[in-house]
């Protein structure tokens, strides 16, 4: 049985996803909302309604759950910014499409920040495919058709505001938002000559 929460708290039967993806997004709720130091395979098995040995048969220690979390964010935001890739063209197309998928994912559940901040309590080593993937986003970012400076420039804002946006950490919002990220994507484009 999959179950999934609904606004109120409570749990519904949910069949269109994985009984992983589910394990997943419990354990994302039980940081959220109790903090790491309550995130076990026991409290994660009980909320997701599954035996103890249906969640260790996915993951089999807390250092493989907190794993998994990190690793179903990026696979997240690699599709996300895979599908916005094939819509863009020209100089800074990777950079819009990383602009899109970072915009996109503040606003998916599970929150990204929770997995981050499990990997940090639980083990900081788990934070290791994280930052390979920002070293490989990087690279694609400075060979996006700008001057590399330009777009580490774009990339490292991108991810500012990103941050931003997940810590509550003054985000705009409204008019001034939108108006960040239509700056965002001119300057994707290249900067006029001075």
């Amino acid at each position: 049985m999959i179950l999934t929460t609904i606004p109120s708290g409570r749990y519904t039967l949910d069949m269109t996803k994985t009984t992983r993806q589910q394990i997943l997004l419990v354990a994302s709720q039980i940081v959220q909302r109790d903090g790491v130091a309550r995130l076990t395979i026991d409290a994660v098995a009980r909320e997701a309604k599954l035996s103890k040995g249906g969640v260790l048969y996915h993951f089999p220690c807390k250092e493989a759950l907190v794993s998994g979390m990190i690793m179903d964010h990026i696979e997240s935001f690699t599709h996300d910014l895979t599908r916005n890739l094939a819509e863009e063209a020209g100089v800074g197309q990777w950079l819009r499409a990383y602009l899109r998928a970072s915009d996109d994912t503040v606003r998916k559940e599970p929150d990204p920040v929770v997995c981050m901040i499990a990997a940090i309590a639980t083990n900081p080593e788990l934070l290791a495919p994280l930052r390979q993937h920002f070293a490989l986003w990087q690279e694609q970012a400075v060979h996006d058709g700008l001057p590399p400076a330009l777009a580490t420039l774009l990339r490292l804002v991108i991810d500012g505001l990103w941050f931003a946006d997940l810590f509550q950490l003054a985000p705009p919002e409204g008019e001034m938002r939108t108006e960040v990220l239509q700056l965002l994507h001119t300057m994707t484009h290249g900067l006029p000559d001075a």
